[in-house]
């Protein structure tokens, strides 16, 4: 026997027998078969638990975002401000903590049609809404939170404050109050601090936060864009007058005409101002001026007591030449545009012949024009009791 010769002990099919008589154990192959399987069956449940686990990321990936049930509670006075798109909207929400996530509201908005038509301004919501019930709410314009109020053209100042009081839930003191802090509301420095003429009239949507320097500047700020629209001051280098003087001036047309007639009247005071040859050149005998100085409305008829009593004031273009120190009243978009581009003519009077209609007659001469005078006081006469 060599010594690689080697035999099987019978009964142990695991031993064999090597030369000498040593037995030497033989190598199963059965444990690293099954170290195999234990290694695969491993691999493949954990595998399993993998997918198991990325099918539940997954899932939680494309499941709804998180939402409240509404309908909420408590108050919020929630601001959509200019340049706002709907994630901003969305996310000032959230913070606000009216909707619960910002992916749950823009799924809100672009499902609402009406979404992209959300305005500017003020809304009442609550906290802890349904997001589709807060942009309900938004894309509705009767849900903005605001105090409205409408300044007709030819107010003075203290009747736009008594209007302002009365639409708002500050006193005429508070706005009185702003008024004397000039820089602060925007009046331009040739306005001299007085607001007499540019708080503009037109309808405002105020704010819930609104404070009364912020409307009154925001009249201002409209006044502004009425001025740069007619080239304000440009025009008044032009005509010869300053800003300040053109804005008088403007102030007297929005008293005294309307319509088509406005540029007429502001070339009858220039003409009035400027023309020397007729007798009664520098005096305007504007009567809405002198009922400024009255403090009565401007087209109460005057009579030579009325004129006797305010002789004095620098408001009585009847006893005083050139124009008053101040507007005095708030002159419209027409207004301004009219003295900043009156029209050419040579008329040097004008009578409102009939207070309904407005009918206005102009002429460069003394003798018609007390005709038209005299056709007014029979209008008056007859047919208006406004005289």
């Amino acid at each position: 026997m060599s010594d690689d010769d080697t035999t099987l002990l019978p009964g142990n099919p695991d031993a064999t027998v090597v030369a000498g008589g040593r037995r030497r154990r033989r190598r199963s192959r059965l444990p690293g078969c099954l170290a195999v399987l234990v290694a695969l069956a491993i691999v493949l449940g954990g595998g399993y638990f993998a997918v198991s686990k990325g099918k539940s990321f997954l899932d939680g990936l494309v499941s709804d975002p998180e939402d409240y049930a509404g309908p909420g509670r408590g108050s919020v006075t929630f601001e959509v401000a200019s340049g706002d798109t709907a994630t901003t909207i969305c996310r000032n929400l959230k913070d606000e903590k009216v909707v619960a996530s910002v992916d749950a509201c823009i799924a809100a908005a672009n499902a609402n049609e009406d979404a992209g038509g959300i305005q500017v301004g003020y809304y009442s919501l609550k906290k802890k809404m349904a997001s589709a019930d807060a942009i309900d709410v938004l894309v509705d314009p009767a849900n903005l939170v605001k105090s409205s109020v409408t300044i007709p053209e030819g107010l003075r100042v203290e009747d736009i404050v008594a209007k302002l009081a009365d639409a708002t839930d500050f006193s005429a003191s508070k706005f009185e109050a702003a008024l004397k802090k000039p820089d602060k509301i925007g009046l331009p420095s040739y306005a001299k601090g007085n607001a007499e003429g540019y708080l503009f009239p037109a309808t405002y949507d105020f704010g819930p936060n609104a404070k009364p320097s912020d409307m009154l500047r925001q009249m201002v700020d409209r006044w502004r864009q009425a001025a740069d629209d007619a080239d304000l001051e440009a025009r008044a280098k032009a005509l010869g007058y300053t800003p300040e003087q053109l804005m008088t001036v403007a102030s007297l047309v929005q008293a005294e005409g309307r319509g088509d007639d406005m540029p007429k009247i502001a070339r009858v005071i220039y003409n009035r101002l400027e023309i020397d040859s007729n007798p009664s050149a520098g005096f305007l005998q504007v009567d809405a001026s002198v009922n400024y100085a009255l403090g009565r409305e401007p087209i109460a008829r005057l009579t030579t007591d009325d004129i006797d009593s305010v002789s004095d004031s620098p408001y009585n273009t009847y006893t005083q030449k050139g124009l008053p120190p101040t507007p005095i009243e708030a002159p419209g978009d027409d207004a301004i545009a009219a003295a900043a581009n009156p029209a050419d003519g040579p008329w040097f009077f004008y009578v409102t012949v009939n207070l309904a209609t407005g009918e206005t007659k102009f002429t460069d001469s003394y003798d018609q024009f007390l005709a038209y005078k005299r056709e007014l006081d029979e209008y008056c006469a007859n047919e208006s009791d406004r005289c």
